[in-house]
């Protein structure tokens, strides 16, 4: 039997929002935010504790994530191979930097910065949902300047979420769409993106002790379930209303934790 540090309604509670963030993974990215959030405003685990756990449980929703989308199609062409490749390798050194960077980091600064990162993510998505936005750039994946480019921004996405323990999703989604990736491909690309991040990123924490893998069992069997089931309703039905829905809370639950 799993030995996890919380009480039977709490570990239930903390399932049905795994299933929950599983399913915004891979429909619209920004969905495995919610367990690095619950596990930091519902448990006392210490921020280390909760990013190292966090991103164990990313590492399995990753790869059944880039499967899913390689067997539609999205990660096929020649575009999402080149993006996928330098994105996910560029955010390795950042994944590491980022699990380092969090040992100097107060439980209280830990969440603000996710405070922060939840309402710009949410603010994004409404705005973008509401009335949309034209790509600040029209980034060719191709060309060696396009490559850097990707490289830069894989390395400032790996150290963001190695450090908040958010998934690649969460910041990858948003920033790919910014710079011209079509939505559904922004989302394949960071399931394998997020392959990379959450192994390093797991990889630095373990190093200090800080993954807990009863809890990331606990989280991860339900989480995976929802990639599974997102999957599936990304490929069939519109997803605007869960992200207005996604945004909204993202939105409402930032101040709370930046407090």
């Amino acid at each position: 039997m799993l030995d996890i540090p919380f009480e039977p309604s709490l570990a239930l509670l903390l399932v049905c929002i795994a299933f929950f963030s599983g399913v915004g993974i891979t429909t619209i990215g920004p969905g495995g935010i919610f367990v690095t959030i619950a596990l930091y405003s519902l448990t006392t685990l210490p921020s280390s504790q909760v990013a190292g756990t966090a991103h164990a449980t990313f590492i399995v929703t990753g790869l059944v994530g880039s499967v899913a989308y390689l067997y539609s199609g999205e990660m096929r062409t020649g575009e999402g191979r080149a993006i996928a490749i330098v994105l996910s390798l560029s955010s390795i050194v950042g994944a590491l930097a980022g699990a380092h960077l969090n040992t100097y980091v107060p439980r209280a600064i830990f969440g603000a910065l996710l405070g922060g990162v939840s309402m710009a993510v949410g603010g994004i998505i409404l705005y973008r949902e509401r009335r949309g936005f034209t790509p600040l750039v029209d980034l060719e994946a191709l060309t060696r300047s396009g490559q850097l480019s990707l490289a830069g921004l894989g390395f400032v996405l790996g150290v963001c979420s190695g450090l908040l323990g958010i998934g690649g999703p969460v910041l990858a989604v948003p920033a790919l769409v910014l710079v011209g990736v079509p939505m559904l491909l922004a989302v394949a690309v960071a399931q394998v993106q997020s392959i990379f991040i959450a192994t390093f990123a797991t990889a630095g924490y373990a190093l200090q002790g800080n993954v807990l893998l009863p809890v990331a069992v606990v989280v991860g069997a339900p989480l995976l379930l929802g990639v599974i089931v997102g999957w599936k309703v990304a490929h069939v039905v519109d997803p605007a209303r869960l992200k207005v829905a996604l945004g909204v809370v993202l939105l409402g639950v930032g101040p709370y934790l930046a407090l």
